[in-house]
């Protein structure tokens, strides 16, 4: 195993980010600045190559799981936390709108410009809820199911219990399409129907359901759905 002290002081990643400036660092100096340190059988330039080894390019860092990274030989606990860290940190640099709680929804442009940079490259369906307080502000943010949508994982119950829970006078569905395609599908129509219902007879109506794409979107309050 070549360790970082055993590499020459000039070509080590944090010496040669210092000296040359980051923009010139490769994905795996930037990698093994982050990792610190390495494994007992792998110095830490030696596991940011095995992690690249395990994405197709560097941009699959943004989809990784922390069950993922805990699969690649010399990662941990902290060394996941850390490169989770950081890559949600780029995610949230990349965000007109940094923080979702406390705002008032006025359009669905707003919800979009939250929600596209954290849902457009997903391959799983994510399914958010907002809660939204008499003033229409969000109270409450929920990622309710993760996975393939359809009709009966979105349940009802599990939306407006959280509603009853939070005080909350009115519902945002927010979901997103792998396609990057975020015209409404027939069981996208469906569910946001049976939830509107549900809501109108509880007295906390669903006010939009936003579809996000790639570079897209769908509210079905701005097509006419819900008047």
């Amino acid at each position: 195993m070549t360790k970082i002290k055993d590499i020459p002081l000039q070509e080590r990643p944090m010496e040669r980010l210092l000296q040359h400036g980051v923009e010139i660092i490769s994905n795996e100096e930037l990698l093994a600045i982050l990792l610190k340190t390495g494994s007992k059988k792998q110095s830490s330039k030696e596991l940011a190559t095995t992690i690249l080894a395990n994405l197709n390019q560097i941009s699959d860092l943004k989809n990784i799981t922390y069950e993922k990274l805990l699969t690649i030989p010399g990662i941990g606990k902290s060394k996941a936390s850390i490169l989770l860290s950081a890559v949600e940190l780029g995610n949230r640099m990349h965000q007109n709108v940094i923080c979702i709680q406390g705002q008032k929804l006025n359009c669905a442009e707003l919800i979009y410009e939250y929600y596209k940079e954290r849902l457009m490259d997903k391959k799983q369906e994510y399914v958010y809820c907002l809660y939204l307080d008499s003033k229409k502000k969000v109270v409450k943010e929920k990622l309710l199911f993760i996975g393939t949508l359809n009709y009966s994982m979105i349940h009802p119950r599990e939306i407006f219990k959280e509603a009853y829970l939070s005080g909350a006078t009115a519902v945002v569905c927010i979901h997103n399409h792998p396609t990057g395609d975020a015209t409404p599908s027939q069981e996208d129509y469906q569910i946001t129907q049976n939830l509107k219902q549900v809501g109108e007879l509880l007295g906390i109506p669903l006010i939009d359901h936003i579809i996000i794409g790639k570079n897209q979107y769908y509210s079905f309050f701005e097509n006419d759905e819900f008047r």
